[in-house]
Protein backbone atom coordinates (compact mmCIF):
# COMPACT_ATOMS: atom_id res chain seq x y z
CA UNK A 1 0.00 0.00 0.00
CA UNK A 2 1.78 3.28 -0.72
CA UNK A 3 1.28 6.62 0.61
CA UNK A 4 1.89 8.83 -1.95
CA UNK A 5 -0.12 11.77 -3.49
CA UNK A 6 -1.90 11.75 -6.91
CA UNK A 7 0.22 14.69 -8.46
CA UNK A 8 3.75 12.70 -7.10
CA UNK A 9 2.79 9.54 -8.99
CA UNK A 10 4.55 8.44 -12.44
CA UNK A 11 3.03 6.36 -13.74
CA UNK A 12 10.73 -12.74 -17.87
CA UNK A 13 10.22 -14.56 -14.46
CA UNK A 14 10.10 -18.19 -14.26
CA UNK A 15 7.00 -19.83 -13.32
CA UNK A 16 7.69 -23.47 -12.34
CA UNK A 17 7.27 -25.45 -9.25
CA UNK A 18 3.89 -25.18 -7.55
CA UNK A 19 0.90 -27.24 -8.71
CA UNK A 20 -2.33 -26.96 -7.79
CA UNK A 21 -2.68 -29.48 -5.33
CA UNK A 22 -0.29 -27.33 -3.25
CA UNK A 23 -3.32 -25.92 -0.54
CA UNK A 24 -5.93 -28.65 -1.54
CA UNK A 25 -3.45 -31.10 0.44
CA UNK A 26 -3.42 -29.22 3.46
CA UNK A 27 -6.06 -30.51 4.82
CA UNK A 28 -7.54 -28.46 7.94
CA UNK A 29 -6.38 -25.90 9.60
CA UNK A 30 -3.45 -26.14 12.22
CA UNK A 31 -5.05 -25.98 16.13
CA UNK A 32 -5.25 -22.08 17.18
CA UNK A 33 -3.57 -20.50 14.02
CA UNK A 34 -5.51 -18.99 11.44
CA UNK A 35 -5.10 -19.84 7.59
CA UNK A 36 -4.27 -17.03 5.59
CA UNK A 37 -3.44 -16.12 1.71
CA UNK A 38 -2.34 -12.89 1.59
CA UNK A 39 -2.27 -10.15 -1.80
CA UNK A 40 0.03 -7.70 -2.05
CA UNK A 41 2.25 -5.34 -4.24
CA UNK A 42 5.61 -5.31 -2.61
CA UNK A 43 6.11 -2.27 -1.32
CA UNK A 44 8.34 -1.24 1.53
CA UNK A 45 5.01 -1.87 4.14
CA UNK A 46 4.08 -4.92 2.32
CA UNK A 47 7.29 -6.66 3.20
CA UNK A 48 7.34 -5.47 6.79
CA UNK A 49 3.78 -7.27 6.68
CA UNK A 50 4.86 -10.39 5.11
CA UNK A 51 7.82 -10.38 7.99
CA UNK A 52 5.39 -10.06 10.59
CA UNK A 53 3.25 -12.71 8.87
CA UNK A 54 5.99 -15.18 9.19
CA UNK A 55 6.81 -14.07 12.70
CA UNK A 56 3.30 -14.75 13.74
CA UNK A 57 2.95 -18.01 15.69
CA UNK A 58 -0.71 -18.12 15.26
CA UNK A 59 -0.59 -17.26 11.19
CA UNK A 60 -0.60 -20.24 8.84
CA UNK A 61 0.70 -18.53 5.80
CA UNK A 62 -0.52 -20.52 3.16
CA UNK A 63 -0.01 -18.51 -0.05
CA UNK A 64 1.12 -14.93 -1.32
CA UNK A 65 -0.38 -13.37 -4.39
CA UNK A 66 0.85 -10.40 -6.36
CA UNK A 67 -0.67 -7.58 -7.32
CA UNK A 68 0.46 -4.29 -9.70
CA UNK A 69 0.37 -1.63 -7.74
CA UNK A 70 3.32 0.33 -5.87
CA UNK A 71 5.41 -1.22 -8.81
CA UNK A 72 4.65 -3.24 -11.91
CA UNK A 73 3.27 -6.75 -10.91
CA UNK A 74 6.92 -8.51 -11.95
CA UNK A 75 8.49 -6.42 -9.20
CA UNK A 76 5.92 -7.66 -6.65
CA UNK A 77 6.71 -11.08 -7.58
CA UNK A 78 10.13 -10.62 -7.29
CA UNK A 79 10.44 -8.68 -4.31
CA UNK A 80 7.87 -10.78 -2.43
CA UNK A 81 10.02 -14.26 -3.23
CA UNK A 82 13.12 -12.55 -1.66
CA UNK A 83 11.72 -10.95 1.21
CA UNK A 84 10.05 -14.68 1.92
CA UNK A 85 13.55 -16.20 1.12
CA UNK A 86 14.80 -13.31 3.48
CA UNK A 87 12.18 -14.69 6.11
CA UNK A 88 13.01 -18.60 5.62
CA UNK A 89 10.24 -19.19 4.02
CA UNK A 90 11.31 -20.39 0.53
CA UNK A 91 8.20 -23.03 0.84
CA UNK A 92 5.52 -20.59 0.28
CA UNK A 93 3.71 -20.54 -3.08
CA UNK A 94 4.08 -16.86 -4.51
CA UNK A 95 2.05 -16.63 -7.30
CA UNK A 96 1.49 -13.84 -10.44
CA UNK A 97 -2.01 -12.76 -11.16
CA UNK A 98 -3.75 -9.79 -13.44
CA UNK A 99 -0.77 -7.25 -14.52
CA UNK A 100 -2.92 -4.52 -15.16
CA UNK A 101 -6.01 -2.16 -13.61
CA UNK A 102 -9.50 -4.24 -14.55
CA UNK A 103 -10.20 -0.90 -16.73
CA UNK A 104 -7.43 2.04 -16.37
CA UNK A 105 -3.97 2.17 -16.93
CA UNK A 106 -1.48 1.09 -14.44
CA UNK A 107 0.13 3.68 -12.01
CA UNK A 108 3.24 2.73 -9.69
CA UNK A 109 4.35 4.95 -6.94
CA UNK A 110 8.45 4.85 -7.05
CA UNK A 111 8.75 8.03 -5.28
CA UNK A 112 7.33 6.34 -2.24
CA UNK A 113 8.93 3.26 -2.22
CA UNK A 114 11.91 3.44 -4.48
CA UNK A 115 12.32 2.18 -8.18
CA UNK A 116 12.13 -1.27 -7.52
CA UNK A 117 10.07 -1.19 -4.11
CA UNK A 118 12.26 -1.58 -1.18
CA UNK A 119 13.67 1.69 -0.68
CA UNK A 120 17.85 1.52 -0.40
CA UNK A 121 17.65 -1.98 0.10
CA UNK A 122 19.40 -4.48 -1.36
CA UNK A 123 18.18 -8.36 -1.71
CA UNK A 124 19.78 -11.23 -3.61
CA UNK A 125 17.76 -12.37 -6.53
CA UNK A 126 14.69 -14.66 -6.12
CA UNK A 127 15.63 -18.45 -6.08
CA UNK A 128 12.46 -20.01 -4.96
CA UNK A 129 10.27 -20.34 -8.22
CA UNK A 130 6.81 -18.11 -8.88
CA UNK A 131 3.91 -21.02 -9.38
CA UNK A 132 2.60 -22.12 -12.27
CA UNK A 133 -0.97 -20.90 -10.94
CA UNK A 134 -2.38 -17.24 -11.55
CA UNK A 135 -3.49 -15.82 -8.78
CA UNK A 136 -6.90 -15.74 -9.12
CA UNK A 137 -7.16 -19.09 -9.85
CA UNK A 138 -4.93 -20.13 -6.15
CA UNK A 139 -7.26 -18.19 -4.54
CA UNK A 140 -10.23 -19.71 -5.87
CA UNK A 141 -8.26 -23.25 -5.48
CA UNK A 142 -7.79 -22.88 -2.07
CA UNK A 143 -10.99 -21.87 -0.49
CA UNK A 144 -12.15 -24.47 -2.41
CA UNK A 145 -9.96 -27.05 -0.70
CA UNK A 146 -10.71 -25.81 2.50
CA UNK A 147 -14.43 -23.94 2.65
CA UNK A 148 -14.95 -21.90 5.52
CA UNK A 149 -11.70 -21.64 6.67
CA UNK A 150 -9.34 -19.34 5.04
CA UNK A 151 -8.72 -15.41 6.01
CA UNK A 152 -8.05 -13.39 2.66
CA UNK A 153 -5.64 -10.22 3.62
CA UNK A 154 -5.51 -7.65 0.56
CA UNK A 155 -2.74 -4.99 1.18
CA UNK A 156 -2.73 -3.86 -2.64
CA UNK A 157 -5.28 -3.18 -5.41
CA UNK A 158 -8.39 -5.69 -5.28
CA UNK A 159 -7.17 -6.50 -8.77
CA UNK A 160 -6.26 -10.18 -7.96
CA UNK A 161 -9.35 -10.75 -5.58
CA UNK A 162 -12.44 -9.37 -7.97
CA UNK A 163 -10.87 -11.42 -10.84
CA UNK A 164 -11.24 -14.36 -8.53
CA UNK A 165 -14.83 -13.18 -7.41
CA UNK A 166 -16.03 -12.98 -10.82
CA UNK A 167 -14.43 -16.37 -12.22
CA UNK A 168 -16.17 -17.76 -9.06
CA UNK A 169 -19.20 -15.99 -7.63
CA UNK A 170 -19.16 -18.41 -4.41
CA UNK A 171 -15.73 -17.21 -3.29
CA UNK A 172 -17.28 -14.72 -0.37
CA UNK A 173 -18.65 -17.96 1.08
CA UNK A 174 -16.03 -20.19 0.64
CA UNK A 175 -13.71 -17.67 2.43
CA UNK A 176 -14.16 -17.36 6.18
CA UNK A 177 -13.26 -13.51 6.01
CA UNK A 178 -11.78 -10.67 3.99
CA UNK A 179 -9.55 -8.20 5.32
CA UNK A 180 -8.74 -5.20 3.35
CA UNK A 181 -6.07 -2.11 3.52
CA UNK A 182 -7.98 0.43 1.43
CA UNK A 183 -10.20 3.42 1.35
CA UNK A 184 -9.94 6.52 2.99
CA UNK A 185 -13.26 6.41 5.24
CA UNK A 186 -13.19 9.95 7.32
CA UNK A 187 -9.78 10.95 6.93
CA UNK A 188 -8.15 13.02 4.20
CA UNK A 189 -6.90 10.86 0.78
CA UNK A 190 -3.41 10.37 0.42
CA UNK A 191 -3.11 10.16 -3.50
CA UNK A 192 -6.02 12.86 -3.92
CA UNK A 193 -7.81 14.70 -1.44
CA UNK A 194 -10.33 11.97 -0.90
CA UNK A 195 -9.01 8.50 -2.39
CA UNK A 196 -6.25 6.14 -0.74
CA UNK A 197 -3.96 4.57 -3.16
CA UNK A 198 -4.96 0.76 -2.93
CA UNK A 199 -8.68 1.67 -4.69
CA UNK A 200 -7.19 4.63 -6.29
CA UNK A 201 -4.93 2.04 -8.69
CA UNK A 202 -7.81 -0.19 -9.39
CA UNK A 203 -11.74 1.46 -8.16
CA UNK A 204 -13.41 -0.72 -10.56
CA UNK A 205 -11.92 -3.78 -8.69
CA UNK A 206 -12.84 -2.38 -5.23
CA UNK A 207 -16.20 -2.02 -6.27
CA UNK A 208 -16.27 -5.56 -7.55
CA UNK A 209 -15.16 -6.61 -3.97
CA UNK A 210 -17.03 -4.59 -2.10
CA UNK A 211 -20.64 -5.44 -3.59
CA UNK A 212 -19.80 -9.58 -3.86
CA UNK A 213 -18.48 -9.77 -0.12
CA UNK A 214 -20.64 -7.06 1.32
CA UNK A 215 -24.03 -9.30 0.54
CA UNK A 216 -26.00 -8.96 2.99
CA UNK A 217 -26.33 -12.51 3.42
CA UNK A 218 -22.95 -13.63 3.94
CA UNK A 219 -21.93 -14.54 7.74
CA UNK A 220 -19.28 -11.96 7.71
CA UNK A 221 -18.67 -8.48 6.11
CA UNK A 222 -14.94 -7.30 5.10
CA UNK A 223 -13.18 -5.87 7.59
CA UNK A 224 -11.43 -2.52 6.33
CA UNK A 225 -8.49 -0.55 7.41
CA UNK A 226 -8.52 3.04 5.86
CA UNK A 227 -5.84 5.65 6.75
CA UNK A 228 -7.73 7.23 9.46
CA UNK A 229 -6.58 3.96 11.40
CA UNK A 230 -3.73 3.05 10.06
CA UNK A 231 -1.67 6.00 9.93
CA UNK A 232 -1.89 5.35 13.66
CA UNK A 233 0.53 3.09 13.01
CA UNK A 234 3.55 5.30 12.83
CA UNK A 235 7.54 3.87 13.00
CA UNK A 236 10.09 6.07 14.21
CA UNK A 237 13.53 5.23 14.58
CA UNK A 238 13.37 4.28 18.16
CA UNK A 239 11.13 1.56 17.46
CA UNK A 240 14.08 0.56 14.67
CA UNK A 241 16.81 0.93 17.42
CA UNK A 242 14.50 -1.03 20.09
CA UNK A 243 13.77 -3.83 17.27
CA UNK A 244 17.45 -3.98 16.00
CA UNK A 245 18.43 -3.86 20.09
CA UNK A 246 16.12 -7.15 20.81
CA UNK A 247 17.38 -8.57 17.74
CA UNK A 248 21.37 -8.67 19.24
CA UNK A 249 22.23 -5.96 16.72
CA UNK A 250 22.58 -2.25 15.96
CA UNK A 251 20.58 0.15 13.53
CA UNK A 252 23.71 2.42 13.46
CA UNK A 253 25.75 -0.61 12.10
CA UNK A 254 22.92 -3.71 11.49
CA UNK A 255 25.00 -6.74 10.92
CA UNK A 256 22.21 -9.36 10.40
CA UNK A 257 19.98 -9.48 7.33
CA UNK A 258 16.85 -8.97 8.23
CA UNK A 259 18.01 -5.95 10.45
CA UNK A 260 20.12 -4.75 7.44
CA UNK A 261 16.78 -4.82 5.26
CA UNK A 262 14.98 -3.20 7.39
CA UNK A 263 17.24 -0.11 7.84
CA UNK A 264 17.94 0.61 4.54
CA UNK A 265 14.60 0.06 3.31
CA UNK A 266 12.53 2.22 6.07
CA UNK A 267 15.31 4.72 5.35
CA UNK A 268 13.75 5.55 1.97
CA UNK A 269 10.37 5.63 3.47
CA UNK A 270 11.09 7.64 6.42
CA UNK A 271 12.81 10.50 4.06
CA UNK A 272 9.54 10.12 1.77
CA UNK A 273 7.04 10.86 4.74
CA UNK A 274 9.90 14.06 5.91
CA UNK A 275 9.11 15.15 2.42
CA UNK A 276 5.71 15.06 2.45
CA UNK A 277 4.22 14.68 5.56
CA UNK A 278 6.04 16.18 8.15
CA UNK A 279 8.10 13.56 10.39
CA UNK A 280 10.55 11.13 10.21
CA UNK A 281 9.25 8.09 10.51
CA UNK A 282 6.64 5.51 8.86
CA UNK A 283 3.08 4.95 8.52
CA UNK A 284 3.14 1.04 8.44
CA UNK A 285 -0.07 0.04 7.19
CA UNK A 286 -0.37 -3.43 6.02
CA UNK A 287 1.32 -4.75 9.05
CA UNK A 288 -1.38 -3.21 10.80
CA UNK A 289 -4.11 -5.06 8.74
CA UNK A 290 -2.33 -8.41 8.74
CA UNK A 291 -2.04 -7.76 12.51
CA UNK A 292 -5.95 -7.28 12.33
CA UNK A 293 -6.38 -9.71 10.45
CA UNK A 294 -4.76 -12.13 13.61
CA UNK A 295 -6.22 -10.53 16.39
CA UNK A 296 -9.44 -8.61 15.36
CA UNK A 297 -9.48 -6.95 18.67
CA UNK A 298 -7.04 -4.81 17.92
CA UNK A 299 -9.36 -3.08 15.79
CA UNK A 300 -13.15 -1.54 16.62
CA UNK A 301 -15.57 -1.18 13.44
CA UNK A 302 -18.74 0.04 12.63
CA UNK A 303 -20.73 -1.98 9.61
CA UNK A 304 -21.71 0.77 6.95
CA UNK A 305 -22.46 1.08 3.78
CA UNK A 306 -19.46 1.84 1.38
CA UNK A 307 -19.79 2.79 -2.23
CA UNK A 308 -16.89 2.98 -4.23
CA UNK A 309 -17.03 6.35 -6.97
CA UNK A 310 -15.90 5.88 -10.11
CA UNK A 311 -16.71 8.37 -12.20
CA UNK A 312 -16.29 11.63 -10.22
CA UNK A 313 -14.38 14.42 -11.71
CA UNK A 314 -11.84 14.79 -8.72
CA UNK A 315 -13.07 12.15 -6.75
CA UNK A 316 -12.40 8.78 -8.65
CA UNK A 317 -11.97 6.18 -6.46
CA UNK A 318 -13.18 7.73 -2.93
CA UNK A 319 -14.97 5.23 -1.02
CA UNK A 320 -18.02 6.85 -0.06
CA UNK A 321 -19.34 6.10 3.57
CA UNK A 322 -22.72 6.62 4.53
CA UNK A 323 -22.13 7.74 8.27
CA UNK A 324 -25.71 8.79 9.09
CA UNK A 325 -27.11 6.07 7.38
CA UNK A 326 -28.85 8.19 5.22
CA UNK A 327 -29.27 5.68 2.32
CA UNK A 328 -31.07 3.15 4.54
CA UNK A 329 -28.90 0.30 2.48
CA UNK A 330 -27.73 -2.86 4.67
CA UNK A 331 -24.08 -2.19 5.67
CA UNK A 332 -21.87 -3.99 3.12
CA UNK A 333 -18.29 -3.20 4.76
CA UNK A 334 -16.78 -2.87 8.68
CA UNK A 335 -15.14 -0.11 8.90
CA UNK A 336 -12.33 -0.06 11.44
CA UNK A 337 -12.76 3.24 13.49
CA UNK A 338 -9.89 3.05 16.26
CA UNK A 339 -7.12 0.65 16.62
CA UNK A 340 -4.78 -0.07 19.45
CA UNK A 341 -1.24 1.17 17.90
CA UNK A 342 0.36 0.95 20.93
CA UNK A 343 -0.15 -2.90 21.37
CA UNK A 344 0.24 -3.36 18.04
CA UNK A 345 3.68 -1.70 17.66
CA UNK A 346 4.97 -3.63 20.95
CA UNK A 347 4.12 -7.11 18.69
CA UNK A 348 5.71 -5.80 15.90
CA UNK A 349 8.59 -5.00 17.05
CA UNK A 350 9.09 -7.97 19.66
CA UNK A 351 8.27 -10.55 17.08
CA UNK A 352 10.30 -9.35 14.03
CA UNK A 353 12.89 -8.78 15.97
CA UNK A 354 12.60 -12.22 17.13
CA UNK A 355 12.62 -13.60 13.90
CA UNK A 356 15.70 -11.16 13.17
CA UNK A 357 17.80 -13.33 15.52
CA UNK A 358 16.92 -16.65 14.49
CA UNK A 359 17.73 -15.27 10.82
CA UNK A 360 21.01 -13.88 11.83
CA UNK A 361 21.82 -17.37 13.43
CA UNK A 362 21.29 -19.78 10.67
CA UNK A 363 23.29 -16.52 8.42
CA UNK A 364 25.64 -17.19 10.54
Amino acid sequence: MAIGAGPRKTGGVSQTGYGAGTIARMHSALPGRVPLIVDVDTGIDDSLALLYAVASDEAELLAVTCSAGNVDARQVAENTRAVLELAGRPDLEVALGREVPLARPLETTPETHGPRGIGYAELPPARMPLSTRHSADLIIEAARARPGEITMVTLAPLTNLAVAVLREPALPRLLRRLVVMGGSYRSPGNTAPTTEWNVYVDPEAARVVFAAFGDPSLPARPLALGLDVTERAKLTPEHLERLAALAGDDAAAPKSPIIRYLVDALRFYMEFHSRYDGFYGAFIHDPLALAASLDPALVRAEALTVEVELGGTFTTGETVTDWRRVWRKAPNVDVAVEADATTFMNRFVERVARLAAARAGVAS
